[in-house]
């Protein structure tokens, strides 16, 4: 089904600059509702929650919860205890390599990764098998970017504790086959861990079906505010954890002789909340559902397909990653005798906002060989007019550096 993008873009204040914005991947651009449910916050019932027996706070504290409920229906989790509020997928990942993987993790262990992923999903694994003596093992690649099954197949066969990936590389685009690999970790006997920073903004999932461990994302890649995030975890995976944070709000009672915690998800949100930001990704919520997750996947394709077109007719521009079909709307390229950053900061000069580097993902850079590619990202507002607008700005890099 498709929809209305320039009445989508209507909703989006910073459109109003003329902005050409390919940066989704990086951070999305919040919509008006967003931004008015974080307004109506801090103007109409600014408190803290939990704690007050007022009015204000009770309100505060229903519109935080309801964020909840609307993150259990839009991952299709059992229970809102299996939804812990995060500050982003950096702190979702990290909190499971302390509160489980310290845990459980010993001397020995083996930990999967894969090549695509973030460094978010790679240090807090360093850190976690140094301490404790485990070892990191890598999937590859293909030429085209799609992870060697054969190598995951391989490695299955070690037994491995846990198995991390993420849904979508947020620098190649490429979708992986997550349910697949999943189902193959689980029977191998592993945990499993899905980044889903760029799964949860652009395809959306439902972890029952796929029976994932865990599945982290954040809020200011899907039209939410920055600070706030998702971790689902299986309840009863959580209720065995240790505490990420201690402090207040994380606890039931408190007494010199010790402690008992709160029941999960209390449990991890130890201190004063980002209140308003989840209140605002509840907004985003409810934005994402009211376009619905297939139409918001069928225009990133179109846009997609259009971009790889339009790039394949630019001479000496190398594209990475597989086909438009099998990625997000994500696409990485290298222009020949231009570094991405001088790249980007001409079309800066046309008002096309682009991401360049190494995206965070250096150990895929290294894959390469190269230091860093120029990132085009697109998202539920972007119009096949501003990729045009980038490819004349590409054209005029090429001139500049003749």
């Amino acid at each position: 089904m498709r929809y209305d993008v320039d009445a989508i873009r209507a909703d989006f204040p910073i459109f109003e600059t003329g902005i050409v914005y390919l940066d989704s991947a990086n951070t999305s651009q919040r919509p008006r509702q967003v931004l008015e449910a974080m307004d109506e916050y801090y103007t109409k019932f600014n408190s803290n929650i939990h704690r007050g027996a007022y009015r204000f706070s009770e309100i505060a504290t229903e519109h935080y919860e309801s964020t909840r409920a609307k993150a259990k229906r839009f991952l299709n989790a059992r229970s809102t205890r299996e939804i812990v509020y995060t500050r982003g997928t950096t702190e979702g990942i990290n909190l499971v390599a302390y509160g489980w993987g310290r845990k459980h993790l010993t001397a020995g262990d083996l930990i999967v990764l894969t090549i695509l992923e973030h460094h978010s999903n790679i240090v807090p694994w360093q850190i976690l098998a140094a301490e404790k003596g485990a070892r990191l093992e890598w999937v590859d690649i293909d030429e085209q970017g799609r992870l060697r099954q054969d190598q995951f197949a391989a490695l299955l066969e070690q037994s491995p504790k846990l198995v991390s990936f993420g849904q979508i590389s947020n620098a190649m685009g490429t979708i992986n086959p997550y349910a697949e690999m999943t189902a193959a970790a689980k029977a191998a006997g592993a945990m499993v861990l899905i980044d889903g920073a760029q799964g949860a903004p652009h395809a959306g999932i439902d972890v029952q079906a796929v029976g994932c461990d865990f599945y982290a994302f954040s809020g200011h890649k899907m039209l939410g505010p920055t600070g706030a995030g998702i971790l689902y975890g299986r309840r009863e995976v959580l209720e065995e954890m240790d505490p990420f944070l201690a402090g207040g709000d994380m606890i039931r009672t408190v007494r010199k002789e010790g402690t008992i915690y709160a029941e999960v998800p209390t449990k991890f949100e130890a201190g004063t909340m980002p209140i308003a930001q989840v209140i605002g990704l509840g907004a985003a919520f409810d934005y994402l559902e009211g376009l619905g997750m297939s139409s918001v996947r069928a225009h990133e394709l179109e846009m997609t397909e259009y971009a790889l077109e339009a790039l394949s007719e630019v001479p000496d521009l190398t594209v990475y990653g597989p086909p438009a079909s099998e990625r997000g709307g994500v696409v990485s390229f290298d222009v020949k005798g231009i570094h991405a950053h001088d790249l980007a900061t001409i079309l800066d000069r046309h008002q096309v906002a682009i991401r360049a580097g190494h995206h965070c993902a250096q150990p895929l850079m290294d894959r390469l060989d190269v230091s860093a590619t120029a990132r085009a990202s697109f998202y539920v507002y972007t119009k096949r007019e501003e990729i045009d607008v980038m490819i004349e700005g590409i054209r005029d890099a090429q001139r500049i550096f003749a």
